[in-house]
């Protein structure tokens, strides 16, 4: 299912997060202190549920759910989003709505690293992870 991304990932490297999460509407003081997290992401399994646990000195978050089942979600900038997390060829691809919006978060394995895009409108942020 999903193990190729089982395990605990730490970043790397991050671009375009400032303008990600301000096409998401995230205030300056919020998206301050998320540029200086350098998060460790968790990717567990338990049966068909799937759990994503994010650490950094700013905050941490839990999701837990099943592919292609609908659940509720905080985010950790706050916004209630109905998120939807599917398999496509290898990637993880997470679907948020809220308030009329759409953003999209894929998770895949290239070249032993993790890579995760972040998509809203025509803003995209890449984040790569290294095995921890």
């Amino acid at each position: 299912m999903v193990d190729h991304l089982l395990g605990t990932w730490k970043s790397t490297s991050c671009e375009n997060f400032d303008a990600y999460m301000k096409e998401l509407g995230v205030g300056l003081a919020t998206r301050k202190l998320g540029k200086l997290a350098k998060p460790s992401v968790t990717i567990s399994a338990d049966g068909d549920v799937v759990t994503i646990q994010t650490k950094s000195a700013f905050k941490n978050n839990e999701i837990s759910f099943k592919l292609g089942e609908e659940f509720d979600e905080t985010t950790p900038d706050d916004r209630k989003t109905k998120s939807i997390v599917t398999l496509e060829n290898g990637s993880l691809n997470q679907v948020q709505n809220w308030d009329g919006k759409e953003t999209t978060i894929k998770r895949k394995v290239v070249d032993g690293k993790m890579v995760v895009e972040c998509t809203m409108n025509d803003i995209t942020c890449t984040r790569i992870y290294e095995k921890a």
